[in-house]
């Protein structure tokens, strides 16, 4: 069984590279983050022609998350019991949301995949530290862990998958300097990280494609993919019994060459079940 996850950065301006992905790759489940997309539009007419059922979390331009399955796909379930409301501050820099009422974000979707339990999440991202998103994005982890405390079985196929925006450990990041004073690597977000995995999670470490460092994303700017400037910020984290059965785990850095790519690549995770 394949299992992978990608971040897309856009499913309408990805899709001829997700269409061939599909093909290539053939995973038996595919997670998508930022589909930016409502579920109505999400356009998946190839994917099912492929023999893909999908399940959709989308509200517009931002956000948005879908799990691919040909293996099945039942008790879908848009969004997490307690997830928060993403509430504007008065100073919110996208024009669209000044002014706006407290909303829930189209940022999880979870679904039974044959023997596994999925949820495809696109964690907040923070921004900054003295941004009001980065306690949101706290929140929001805090919330997720307790809603899936109650899955998460030894004996059972359980994956969480995603953009959690953070970087574990400081090796999965370029340069650990270069962050300072910055999200994704502060040890308030690691610690919401570990506390999901405390649940009974194993961190899939992928293989790396090239440079023995499996990033998942590189800035678009100054050719940071180039340089291999990246961070390991899209995580598969599964239950033992899933863990006990991976048979091998990569980056598929290709998928982030030439023109047009999203600035993510695929981590895909190859289990025996």
């Amino acid at each position: 069984m394949r299992i992978a996850t990608w971040n897309v950065n856009s499913v309408g301006a990805r899709l001829p590279r997700l269409n061939e992905w599909l093909e290539l790759a053939e995973p038996d489940v595919l997670c998508l983050q930022e589909t930016k997309c409502t579920s109505d539009a999400f356009p998946g007419e190839r994917a099912e022609e492929l023999g893909y059922e999908v399940a959709t979390n989308g509200d517009g331009r931002w956000n948005g998350v879908a799990i691919l399955s040909r293996i099945g796909l039942t008790e879908v379930a848009l969004g997490f019991p307690g997830q928060p409301a993403y509430a504007p501050p008065p100073d919110e820099d996208d024009p669209a949301l000044i002014g706006a009422p407290p909303a829930v974000e189209a940022r999880a979707v979870g679904a039974t995949c044959g023997p596994l339990r999925v949820w495809s999440v696109y964690v907040p991202n923070g921004r900054s530290l003295d941004s009001p998103h980065y306690p949101y994005k706290l929140e929001w982890l805090a919330a997720l862990r307790d809603a899936l405390a109650s899955e998460v079985k030894p004996d059972a196929g359980f994956v969480l998958t995603g953009d959690f925006n953070i970087a574990p450990t400081d090796s999965d990041v370029w340069d650990p300097k270069a962050f300072i004073g910055s999200t994704h690597v502060t040890k308030a977000e690691r610690d919401a990280l570990k506390a999901l995995r405390d649940l009974g999670l194993d961190d899939v470490m992928p293989r790396a494609m090239k440079h023995d460092t499996p990033y998942t994303y590189w800035d678009y700017r100054a050719g940071m993919f180039h340089k291999n400037m990246g961070m390991r910020i899209d995580l598969v984290l599964v239950s033992q019994l899933v863990s006990s059965a991976v048979k091998d785990a990569y980056v598929d850095r290709d998928a982030r060459k030439g023109k047009g790519p999203s600035d993510h690549a695929p981590v895909v995770v190859d289990v025996a079940l």
